[in-house]
């Protein structure tokens, strides 16, 4: 039964409870463009799609100010993204939050194994009386594990966003054009585990073995009256395979593998995904989901002083 301490079991602000329809996840960008107005300096896209590759463990030198280890080599673990370059499938043109107009402006052989496009590109020019713009973007997925490209909607930070995005269409963008941000939030599913029970899926604690109806469900479901089981009554379901965000990790490195210094691969490739070839970004600590899941990667929304203040030195990584 409930108690004063622990009123109930699992929360409310993920439900219902069921695998989500997109690989990618939504954002939505009216808080993280307000956010980059004040933490962003430089014009740019807000988001692009990277692929996990795993984890590993790296030597930093921490150089935070008033830390306790400052100035002492530190070993963490850290999550490498792979992030392939990019372009931009179609402009939405925005008017009170509903899209008044969506312009498709790439016509790569690629997207027809996602999508139906059509034989020519349409202009931008002509549109009027939106209050906002996006763009859709897509990975260009040459070195990389699979083909068929994923497409996420991306929000742009710029004085003029119209002209700033016509001098990216048809252009393949790179992580570095992109990426300038200490903080990120990590935004992606989490790992499927099929159909688990209340034990598992909520947290409840496991009854007396004398319990004579099982020991792993709840030992009341409900009242007579109202005469109906409630949704927020623990219950057998599914889990994993939710959208969820990793708010302000923290950014320990990132660049291309070709350059010189930056090889992070291992021996044998890393387990489940092989060699990175491209891009990349290094994250402290973990990232939800498997080797392989698509994450989007934006600048921290709500970015907080103590991961703010943290400043770490690549010195090695741990193979």
């Amino acid at each position: 039964m409930p108690t004063r301490v622990r009123p109930r079991f699992g929360s409310l602000q993920y439900w219902p409870r069921k695998r989500i329809r997109k690989a990618v996840p939504s954002v939505n960008w009216s808080p993280v463009e307000k956010s980059a107005s004040k933490t962003v300096s430089d014009e740019g896209l807000l988001g692009f799609i990277s692929y996990k590759v795993g984890m590993t463990s790296v030597i930093v030198k921490d150089n935070t100010d008033k830390s306790m280890t400052k100035g002492k080599k530190v070993t963490m673990p850290a999550t490498i993204l792979e992030v392939p370059n990019f372009k931009i499938f179609s402009v939405r043109f925005y008017k009170k939050g509903k899209v008044m107009k969506d312009v498709i402006v790439s016509t790569d052989k690629i997207l027809k194994k996602k999508l139906k496009i059509p034989k020519e590109v349409q202009k931008i020019e002509g549109v009027e009386g939106f209050d906002d713009i996006r763009v859709i973007i897509y990975p260009v997925m040459k070195d990389m594990f699979k083909k068929a490209p994923d497409l996420a909607e991306v929000g742009i930070k710029a004085a003029d966003k119209l002209e700033f995005i016509k001098g990216l269409i048809g252009k393949e963008i790179s992580m570095a054009e992109v990426m300038k941000w200490n903080l990120v939030d990590v935004r992606g599913l989490t790992r499927g585990k099929g159909f688990q029970g209340p034990v598992k899926r909520f947290g409840i604690t496991l009854k007396s073995h004398k319990s004579e109806k099982g020991v792993r469900r709840p030992g009341s479901i409900g009242p007579w009256h109202p005469a109906r089981v409630i949704f927020r009554v623990p219950m057998a379901g599914q889990l994993g395979t939710f959208t969820r965000v990793h708010y302000n990790s923290k950014v320990i490195d990132s660049g291309n593998i070709k350059d010189e210094g930056k090889d992070i691969n291992r021996k044998n490739g890393f387990k489940n995904y092989g060699n990175v070839a491209g891009s990349y970004i290094m994250v402290a600590g973990s990232v939800q989901g498997p080797s392989k899941r698509q994450i989007l990667i934006t600048p921290a929304m709500r970015p907080n002083k103590k991961q703010t203040k943290r400043q770490y030195e690549l010195l090695e990584v741990l193979k």
